[in-house]
């Protein structure tokens, strides 16, 4: 059984578009994705003290697997081969991989929440996610990526489409 999984991309160390270029060969090169679809790559201002500029995407992949889970430790090995530390929460990155949804699985196991907790806040995933399928439906809240990203009270950190 295939299932789509929808990944959040984000870089803000250069070279940020070899780094995107070379996650997204990584994620369409495990055993068990079957088709990758990107988005653009979107310039976005940062969230917390991060002092560069993001580039952002959301690719869709259609995976034969049933355990998101396994997916997630995927993303979390990409990361680290692309010399990804954790020390300063949400600061600069070589590179951010986020397990966004996986079908319309709904998981409260700390380690591996779906969706993601906070896709519904942040503009620099749903506009992604919107050019990808505006129709996606958020399998808690049952809003359309569209609503979502339209319902957003904050202020956009999208700067530009690349």
């Amino acid at each position: 059984m295939t299932a789509p999984a929808f990944v959040a991309l984000g870089t803000s160390l250069p070279p940020r578009e070899e780094t995107l270029a070379s996650a997204r060969a990584h994620l369409a090169a495990l055993p068990y994705v079957r088709a990758l679809a990107p988005s653009s790559v979107y310039e976005t201002e940062p969230v917390g003290p991060a002092e560069n500029r993001f580039f952002n995407q959301v690719v869709r992949l259609d995976v034969e697997l049933d355990d998101p889970a396994r997916l997630l430790r995927d993303l979390l090995a990409i990361e680290a081969v692309h010399g990804r530390t954790r020390l300063i929460h949400w600061g600069d990155r070589t590179l951010d991989l986020d397990l966004l949804s996986f079908g319309d699985r709904v998981s409260d196991d700390p380690a591996c929440v779906l969706p993601h907790p906070r896709l519904h806040e942040r503009d620099f995933v749903l506009v992604p996610l919107c050019e990808l399928d505006p129709n996606w439906v958020h399998p808690r809240l049952g809003l359309t990526a569209a609503a979502l990203l339209a319902a957003l009270a904050t202020p956009r950190t999208v700067v530009t489409r690349l």
